[in-house]
């Protein structure tokens, strides 16, 4: 076990991955598409439409990315295609709504962009539905 400890080799990315999985895409669910998805239907005109396609359009492109692309990246289904719109939402977070911003608002969004692109490089591993 100490052997193991010390080495580089890596212990189970396979566990790492559906770890990050779990945790990431279960926030990025429940901390910011439901409340997205309640705080639009309370007043569909707030939504920030940083690339000029409208509050609404806006707001269906960010949902179609965070729950249902996110929901497939929890179940590990189609999971680097499902990361796409997700990487995207995160650039746009970073480079248009938060990029005047102090770095403490810049964090969420580096931190998600960052697992995002993890996980798009190691794939989904081999607890996921891709591997079956």
């Amino acid at each position: 076990m100490i052997r193991q400890l010390s080495s580089l080799a890596p212990i189970s990315t396979d566990s790492a991955v559906l770890i990050l999985r779990i945790i990431f895409f279960g926030l990025l669910l429940f901390n910011h598409a439901f409340v997205k998805f309640a705080l639009f239907r309370e007043n569909p005109d707030s939504f920030p439409d940083p690339v000029g396609l409208g509050a609404t359009a806006t707001f269906y492109l960010v949902m179609f990315a965070e729950m249902l692309c996110g929901t497939l990246c929890l179940i590990g289904l189609f999971t680097r295609y499902a990361l796409i719109p997700l990487v995207i939402t995160m650039l746009v977070a970073l480079f248009r709504i938060h990029w005047e911003n102090d770095i403490t608002d810049k964090e969420l969004p580096l931190l998600y962009l960052a697992v995002y692109l993890s996980i798009f490089l190691t794939g989904p591993g081999r607890f996921s539905l891709d591997a079956r």
